[in-house]
């Protein structure tokens, strides 16, 4: 009987050390703000365009940054971002969550014959290489996108036991590049009802819901492109068929 005990114990210390060494792991998250914010917000009809197999939504990035520290305990979010001067109240909302941004660059390109204008400021090099520099620094690494440009890092990282979760924006619309790691996947219409911006629920006077309250452009491909938005108070009442 004692020995069970002193087994119970044991048992019971090397459970608690595992858990310790569980809390302390160092989880970086990498964040395509253009895939997330496109993937959660653009509708998705089904083949004959009379219904909606999905329907967008807005995501409030104050509360994804809370989630992916508290439930997913991300030391560091990082979020790659086009730069439009415009944009600056945008980004400093962001990085007033808590997020690291990292700017790429955009370029402006005008067709001459619709007089559409294009954005071009892909960020698919620069997260790839932020997860590189800082591979040292994080035990466990989650992906923020759909995009299958990420499959070779993503295939690195699980090589290396780095991988820790692959966050999908919207199940209806990936790349199958990435389907090889769908035991990986966390889908975002599944954290909807948590994460989607309601706008009436934010107390009056809050610093933080003011610059959740605004709309603000990011990298929109065409004038026709959906924004992102960090809370403009008109996200949907109804999620998908």
């Amino acid at each position: 009987m004692v020995i069970c005990r002193w087994c119970i114990i044991f048992i019971y210390m090397d459970n608690k050390k595992l858990s310790s060494a569980r809390d302390k792991q160092r989880v970086y998250a990498f964040i395509d703000s253009q895939n997330l914010n496109l993937g959660v917000r653009n509708d998705i009809r089904t083949a004959d365009g009379k219904h909606f197999r999905y329907k967008g939504w807005n995501l409030d990035f104050g509360k994804f940054f809370e989630y992916l520290k508290n439930e997913l305990h991300v030391e560091k979010a990082f979020i790659f971002i086009g730069f439009l001067p415009d944009n600056q109240e945008l980004y400093d909302a962001l990085a007033k969550h808590g997020y690291e941004l990292v700017y790429k660059p955009i370029l402006e390109v005008t067709n001459k014959e619709t007089t559409d204008i294009k954005v071009k400021g892909n960020i698919d090099a620069e997260l790839v290489l932020h997860a590189m520099i800082n591979f040292s620094k994080y035990d466990k690494a989650i992906i923020v996108s759909g995009d299958g440009d990420f499959f070779c890092l993503e295939e690195y990282l699980e090589r290396q036991g780095k991988l820790a979760k692959i966050i999908v924006p919207n199940k209806w619309n990936y790349s199958s590049l990435i389907e090889k790691y769908s035991s990986y996947f966390i889908n975002m219409s599944d954290l909807r009802r948590k994460l989607n911006y309601m706008h009436n629920k934010h107390k009056e006077g809050d610093e933080n819901t003011r610059m959740e309250s605004k709309t603000a452009v990011v990298k929109p491909k065409s004038k026709s492109s959906k924004a992102i938005v960090v809370g403009d108070g008109k996200g949907p009442k109804y999620f998908g068929m």
